[in-house]
């Protein structure tokens, strides 16, 4: 069994990422036109750095990180990266890419992206992940997320990986790793936050064709000031509305406390709407 990890971008300083900030934060908020670029880039390294050196011979399935009901902003590079490896794989006449979903049973409120390395594991280590083990026999899998902090997500990958008995060949690929010690594990958030500093932030992502909904995105807009927050979420089309709300019941949000004041405003929104439509009709 090889497990590999490659990282496109190395973040050894502050100053210079290597990459762009402010697209880095967008993409974390659902910028899709952002994460088109990311995804084919990530492709593009991989190919370059590993299966145009040593072509993978076996079924290649490619699982994005893992999530309950909302995807992640992992999900939305995922689909792009796939594109562009699977026109390799067709032009050398090998299988194109299959694809699979590890499954979390737990959802926290909690910003993973302001912890310590300590605090990251102790948060995910409550976590379960689950994959379908049958459908990866004889496959080689490749494990895509954004960006490698202190492989608190890697460890538990290599966990569940264990835990079923995989012997499968596996790589473990990212956007992004941190490769300082020096440099605490926080510089995540000043990633995230790069260009998104409030809520007004959201609005052109938000708006644009391009967007993406992921967990980092709803839960920001249900945890922030109410009196902002309305404001905001008014100034959205019926369609994002109802989708906010239909992906913050289908991971449960619904039972987080410090979602409830913000999330029942929506719910009132949308019954509000759809009494007009009865009343007056469409």
């Amino acid at each position: 069994m090889m497990h590999t990890t490659y990282s496109l971008h190395h973040i050894n300083n502050t100053a210079n990422f290597g990459f762009s900030a402010d697209d880095y934060s967008r993409f974390k908020f659902g910028d899709g036109a952002v994460a088109k670029i990311f995804g084919t880039d990530l492709a593009i390294g991989f190919i370059k750095e590993h299966l145009a050196v040593k072509p993978v011979k076996q079924q290649v399935v490619v699982i994005s990180s893992p999530y309950s009901f909302i995807p992640t902003a992992t999900f939305g590079m995922k689909t792009w990266f796939v594109y562009h490896l699977n026109q390799w794989l067709a032009q050398h006449h090998l299988p194109v890419v299959q694809e699979t979903k590890v499954h979390r049973t737990i959802t926290y409120k909690e910003d993973y992206g302001e912890l310590d390395a300590k605090q990251r594991m102790i948060l995910i280590g409550n976590d379960q992940f689950h994959i379908d083990k049958d459908f990866l026999t004889g496959k080689t899998l490749v494990f895509l997320d954004d960006i490698r902090i202190t492989g608190s997500h890697e460890r538990m990958i290599t966990k569940m990986a264990d835990a079923y008995g995989l012997q499968n060949d596996m790589y473990m690929l990212y956007f992004a790793e941190l490769v300082n010690d020096a440099i605490h594990p926080n510089v995540e958030n000043q990633l995230n936050y790069h260009q998104v500093k409030t809520i007004f932030d959201l609005d052109r992502i938000v708006k644009s064709p391009d967007f993406l909904i992921n967990t980092r995105i709803v839960k920001y807009v249900l945890n922030y000031s109410f009196d902002s927050f309305c404001v905001f979420i008014q100034n959205q089309s019926a369609a994002v509305i109802e989708l906010f709300y239909n992906m913050a019941l289908g991971n449960g949000y619904h039972t987080i406390d410090a979602y409830q004041t913000n999330l029942n405003f929506i719910k009132k929104h949308l019954l509000l709407d759809n009494y007009k439509l009865i009343e007056y009709g469409n």
